[in-house]
């Protein structure tokens, strides 16, 4: 759930961003508690709408309360809702400490759980559809948007993630899963590496280079592995010393139309299976926020990168043992 408010600050924890080359925080994280609630009410009715949909769609011969009695005792019953729950709550801890990781990090743990491939980016992606699309107006509202900017990114990422998305529907999961496995290894790496490496601000540039490109590559590895676009596009952007909150709003506007292509893209040509992890990642990132705010609070962004790097390549690891094994 990466709802954020839009009006960037220049707090301890974004000056330690653009120290180490993160996305700044666009908010310190529940400090508002009008934002909790609307944060907390939109997943709940969320759920609601994504539940009823799925079980609609799976059971429309049957009659509305056979169906929707049947939605909730599945729900209720079924490991992988509880399984994404908590997979939903480390995530947006994660992603709410750091600013990235939120689809990655959900990607390795619902994995980890037995999800396929497929399954797995979809549910992150479909989840994202709604929180990316609320995060993007509230950026163009508070003129954090570059529009060129925006139109180089948002073709080739939807190009991109569409691609990805075929092919990750295409191929058995069990095939591609040491694949995906090994990207997500890469990616902890990759984390790693900005823990690793003293990094100081760059000077702004006016100039954005090789942005369709890095689009492109950010939106395909984004579907193939269920995260990536925070990483590989935002990450890299501001580390080449771009304005913060240009970049952060001109990517969060483009990653609703990324999200909203590859979930339509994975319900177009993958089974309707993964709307239990959906519901289950909602639920689990409604409680994280005040986690996340601890986070912050008590550990440095170096640290926390330390700490998720570790543990994504860990779990990528294990997931690519069990998958050659």
């Amino acid at each position: 759930m990466k709802i954020r408010h839009p009006d960037l600050s220049d707090s301890p924890e974004n000056l330690e961003h653009q120290a180490i080359g993160l996305p700044p925080l666009d908010t310190a994280i529940g400090s508002e508690r009008k934002l909790w609630q609307r944060k907390r009410y939109l997943g709940l009715a969320l759920l609601v709408l994504i539940t009823a949909i799925g079980f609609y769609l799976q059971n429309i011969e049957l009659p509305a309360e056979q169906r929707i009695l049947s939605g909730i005792e599945k729900v209720l019953y079924s490991p992988a809702f509880w399984s994404a729950v908590a997979v939903g709550f480390a995530a947006q801890a994660i992603d709410g400490a750091l600013g990235m990781a939120y689809g990655i990090s959900s990607n390795t743990f619902l994995i980890g759980v037995g999800a396929s491939p497929a399954s797995a980016s979809a549910a992150v992606h479909v989840a994202e559809v709604f929180t990316t699309g609320f995060s993007g107006l509230s950026h163009l509202k508070f003129g954090n948007i570059d529009k060129a900017l925006f139109k180089r990114l948002v073709i080739p990422g939807v190009i991109g993630g569409v691609t990805g998305a075929f092919i990750l529907t295409s191929i058995d999961g069990k095939l591609i899963k040491p694949y995906i496995a090994a990207y997500l290894l890469l990616m902890g790496l990759y984390i790693l590496r900005k823990a690793w490496l003293a990094t100081h601000p760059k000077p702004h540039s006016n100039e954005i280079k090789h942005v369709r490109p890095l689009a492109l590559l950010g939106g395909f590895v984004d579907a193939v592995g269920g995260g990536g676009w925070g990483p590989v596009v935002t990450s890299t952007l501001v580390g080449r010393g771009n304005d913060p909150r240009k970049t952060i709003g001109s990517v969060n506007a483009a990653e609703f139309f990324i999200a909203f292509s590859t979930a339509g893209a994975f319900l177009l040509w993958a089974q309707m299976e993964h709307w239990v992890l959906v519901a289950g990642l909602i639920v689990g990132g409604l409680f994280a926020a005040p986690f996340a705010a601890w986070l912050c609070h008590k550990l440095n962004a170096r640290t926390l990168l330390w700490l998720v790097g570790s543990l994504i390549s860990a779990l990528s690891v294990y997931n690519l043992v069990q998958s050659l094994a």
